[in-house]
């Protein structure tokens, strides 16, 4: 029978506890979302992208380049350079879409592609499928990084070195000064993947001020709108020419459906309030030291991390799961990530907190945590 390898495919998934489903949160507490500043359901976000519903109509109607690019299409990437400091941006419908577009447009097979081990999918993926070399550097090891430049650089014609800024799973922060100083030194490009970065990080808003770093330092800089921004879509920053460089030659750009221009006025107000509302940065950072403080007391050892990303490791994906679908049962949404997403051994709770969420909610989940990590669950977990 054709294809009677999904079924058995599927079937291993599940006896490996690895099966991947969608599942309703059901009004549960959300400590799986990237909502990291609490926006998305801000009733001026939601009144904003009625409005340019109003005035543009639901849709975008074609791709940027024949119909859909609109006066709030350029408003927007407009506020996006001016605010991270760039000559243009240029918006895209996911970060995927934007990291495949980038990594594939730039890159031949005369050129060298260096990567964190680390880095999303997006990223390694495209890199797989460039034409490029592609060589991994030790996930936040400039030395490493340094290493491989100094062996390979030489043979290529041009060189691009990738890295995210807070790491989407381990909610680390990537060492950007001395990984922009490596680049400088070895006459490659940098590309930061700041989708879990920006609008959040409490000393700059983005990981490049967060690290004290200027557009000179960062040549090219992708951001999405579906984590603090509490919307969807994603953006590049770069020099002009880089930008009309995609606007010409980007294909997953030039064939894809425009943003509808209602949610290019949504993430235009957002941008607004995260400047202006700027007690949801500190409250979510008064958030994470309590959680940290309070897993500390409760011998729950947490991941090295001081972002809005928490990871709980769990190491066996079964007993992740298990733990998570208690905690679902006690009204709290807590995902469990298993491999591929991340190494074999290390399924984790990826716990994420938002501005929306107060101390007695984190309080729950400390309780309902303890009680799941210690077997005290009527063998729930």
């Amino acid at each position: 029978m054709a294809f009677e390898f999904i079924t058995q495919v599927l079937h291993q998934q599940q006896v490996n506890s690895l099966l991947r489903t969608r599942a309703l949160s059901n009004g549960a507490i959300n400590f799986s979302a990237n909502d990291y500043l609490g926006l998305s359901t801000h009733p001026e976000l939601i009144s904003a992208w009625q409005s340019g519903a109003n005035e543009y109509g639901v849709g975008s109607g074609g791709s940027f380049l024949v119909t859909g690019y609109t006066n709030a299409h350029a408003a927007l990437e407009d506020k996006l350079a001016e605010i991270t400091g760039y000559e243009s941006s240029l918006l895209f419908n996911s970060g995927y879409s934007a990291n495949q577009a980038l990594i594939k447009v730039l890159l031949d097979k005369h050129d060298l592609l260096v990567q964190d081990k680390l880095n999303h999918a997006s990223l390694i993926e495209a890199g797989v499928y460039s034409p490029a070399t592609m060589k991994r550097f030790k996930h936040n090891d400039s030395e490493h990084l340094a290493q491989i430049l100094t062996q390979n650089r030489h043979r290529h014609t041009n060189s691009l070195v990738v890295t995210e800024g807070v790491f989407s799973m381990d909610g680390d922060t990537a060492d950007l000064q001395a990984i922009s100083q490596q680049c400088k030194a070895h006459d490659s490009w940098l590309l930061v993947d700041d989708a879990h970065g920006f609008g959040v990080l409490p000393k700059g808003r983005n990981s490049l001020k967060q690290h004290s770093l200027l557009a000179r330092d960062v040549d090219l800089y992708m951001a999405t709108f579906g984590k603090a921004v509490g919307v969807s879509g994603a953006f590049v920053a770069a020099p002009k020419d880089v930008i009309e460089y995609l606007v010409n030659f980007s294909k997953p750009y030039i064939y894809s459906t425009a943003m509808p221009a209602a949610m290019a006025v949504c993430i235009d107000k957002a941008l607004t309030i995260m400047a202006t509302e700027t007690w949801r940065v500190a409250h979510l950072s008064q958030l994470i030291t309590y959680f940290k403080q309070q897993c500390s007391l409760r011998n729950i050892t947490l991941m090295p991390s001081d972002t809005a990303i928490q990871p709980l490791i769990i190491g066996d994906a079964n007993k992740a799961m298990k733990i998570s679908q208690y905690l679902a049962s006690k009204g709290l949404l807590v995902k469990a990530i298993r491999p591929p997403t991340v190494p074999q051994g290390s399924s984790r709770l990826r716990i994420t907190l938002s501005a929306s969420h107060s101390i007695e909610d984190i309080d729950l989940l400390l309780t309902r945590l303890k009680d799941a990590l210690d077997g005290r669950t009527g063998g729930t977990a």
